[in-house]
């Protein structure tokens, strides 16, 4: 089984509290790539923040509020189908849980897609390759966006070492 997550797609990172004109512009890209995977599993991850969210370690260091649970930026783009696609609501960066289904999943591939690439992308692909190191993953860098395209850079260039696939 093929396995595609698409990461925090939220309404918050692509034209609300922290959106970028990258990260609204593969939208489209994202859901063709969402199409080519009828038929697999798909899983979304979600940035999920409690009100109290300044109060938290990575509000103190973030202090934009963003992806407050049950909030309009905290949904999914509606550009997006979840249709039969698994929702992990994360609340930091990378997802053990996320992690802990997709192993359980026994896939022959992962390939990741969404934002930030250079925070979210990034952490889940790391700890994706530390639990399943045999398991080839993908990252599609024309389906991802970072805060800026520096970052976004950087953190390809950061994966490519630890042996994820970049594709363009």
């Amino acid at each position: 089984m093929k396995i595609l997550v698409v990461v925090d797609m939220q309404n918050d990172f692509i034209d609300g509290a922290l959106g970028t004109k990258e990260a609204a512009a593969i939208l489209p890209l994202v859901q063709k790539k969402i199409e080519d995977y009828r038929g697999e599993k798909i899983y979304f991850t979600r940035d999920t923040h409690p009100k109290n969210y300044l109060k938290t370690q990575e509000g103190k260091h973030l202090p934009v509020v963003h992806c407050i649970e049950h909030t309009p930026g905290w949904e999914i783009s509606t550009a997006l189908s979840t249709e039969n696609a698994e929702i992990v609501d994360k609340p930091t960066f990378g997802s053990l849980e996320l992690v802990r289904r997709i192993v359980q999943d026994k896939p022959e591939s992962i390939e990741l897609v969404g934002v930030c690439t250079d925070i979210c992308v990034i952490s889940n692909a790391l700890l994706l390759k530390a639990a399943l190191p045999e398991t080839p993953i993908y990252v599609d860098a024309s389906c991802c966006a970072g805060v800026t395209p520096e970052s976004h850079q950087n953190a390809l260039n950061a994966m490519k070492m630890c042996q994820i696939e970049i594709s363009e």
